[in-house]
């Protein structure tokens, strides 16, 4: 599966942006997805995760209450809206896959279950 990630871009404090990962090459449905960020210098971190189904949704401590993960299947897309973004936000964010298994979903949480990746998309916020 490609993976295309969008709609990063410059922000104010406070302000929104939503961002879009378009998978193309397999059906959607097949992989359990998850959004994450990366800054210089440090690890790439978990955002957010969603099964396959869409039927559950994970945060990071960070950005719970704020972001919300959803997903089209049907449209082979996932979405990552972010809400009163705050300055340490800024990074590129990444969307990953992970080819499941079986029917039930798996917690994308960890760059290290990512079996697939998309370009980044960089999001920056001025303070």
């Amino acid at each position: 599966v490609q993976l295309q990630a969008s709609g990063g871009g410059l922000v104010q404090a406070g302000g929104s942006l939503r961002l879009s990962c378009a998978a193309s090459g397999q059906p959607f449905r097949t992989y359990d997805t998850g959004w994450f960020r990366q800054t210089p210098g440090k690890e790439r971190e978990f955002v957010a995760a969603i099964t396959w189904t869409g039927g559950s949704v994970y945060y990071a401590d960070s950005v719970q209450g704020r972001f919300t993960i959803s997903r089209d299947n049907a449209k082979n897309t996932v979405i990552l809206q972010m809400n009163n973004l705050k300055f340490e936000d800024t990074a590129v964010y990444y969307c990953g896959a992970h080819r499941r298994d079986g029917e039930e979903g798996f917690v994308v949480n960890h760059p290290a279950l990512v079996d697939y990746w998309g370009q980044g998309t960089l999001v920056t916020v001025s303070s």
